[in-house]
């Protein structure tokens, strides 16, 4: 949602958009208003070829020849305690990580079952991530445990498959939603006109596509772009300088 495109007379604009798993924002489509992202899901889809690719979303595009992992999210009540309730503790198949990254050690336990018998079409497997954070600064320790489901079976998908999509479903987060409203200030846009903050987003995403391969974060590429703001931005998408208009 680009929370400053809204006002006392018109409802904020929500932009929802596809993300590679290298962090690249492949394709964009805003919401209709009084809408919600499902009905958006199948045109925001339908310009990629997704043939045999796995997607993490909250709906089921079998539609288009793809796969599907889906984090069970906790206003799925009955289904997440269906998800819970599979005795884990003895299922074999489980997948360990460890890395160090932003001040913290993180360990992640994946666990993934052949599982039929849930109340959601296609579904294949379900399979339970375990993330144990260690804040190396202040030593304080986090849990936290969330459910995929996949229409994946276990020679498609093993453990170490799944925690990689879920991986890429939690990188959402940090590589787009963060850097949109920290680095680029997506919130406090005042761009409320017709298709303005539609257009300005789709802006930020063609500039954090390219700014992601020219240095080590978004933040520090665009330091030097701001200091030749006349000139950056057409070395960017590679136009001569000296190009004029006539």
């Amino acid at each position: 949602m680009l929370r400053g495109s809204g006002s006392s007379g018109s409802v904020a604009v929500t932009v929802i958009g596809a993300m590679a798993q290298g962090g690249a924002l492949v394709a964009q489509q805003r919401v209709a208003d009084k809408s919600n992202e499902i009905p958006a899901l199948a045109p925001l889809l339908s310009v990629l070829d997704l043939y045999g690719v796995g997607v993490t979303a909250k709906v089921l595009v079998e539609e288009m020849g793809a796969h599907f992992v889906l984090v069970v999210k906790r206003n799925q009540p009955a289904l997440r305690e269906a998800c819970r309730l599979i005795p884990w503790s003895e299922v074999t198949a489980r997948h360990k990580e460890s890395e160090v990254g932003h001040g913290r050690l993180e360990t992640r336990v994946v666990q993934a079952v052949t599982w039929t018998s849930l109340a959601f079409p296609h579904v294949k497997q379900v399979a339970q991530v375990t993330r144990h954070r260690t804040d190396r600064a202040t030593g304080k320790r986090t849990r936290e445990t969330v459910y995929l489901i996949t229409d994946l079976s276990a020679c498609e998908a093993p453990p170490e498959t799944l925690g990689r999509y879920a991986r890429g479903h939690w990188g959402v987060e940090n590589k787009i939603h963060y850097v949109r409203d920290v680095t680029f200030g997506e919130d406090a846009s005042r761009i409320r006109n017709g298709h303005g903050p539609q257009n300005a987003s789709t802006l930020r995403s063609v500039a954090m596509n390219y700014l992601r391969t020219m240095g080590s974060s978004i933040a520090d590429t665009k330091r030097p772009v701001a200091l030749s703001p006349h000139k950056a931005p057409l070395d960017l998408f590679g136009v001569p300088t000296d190009l004029r208009l006539c």
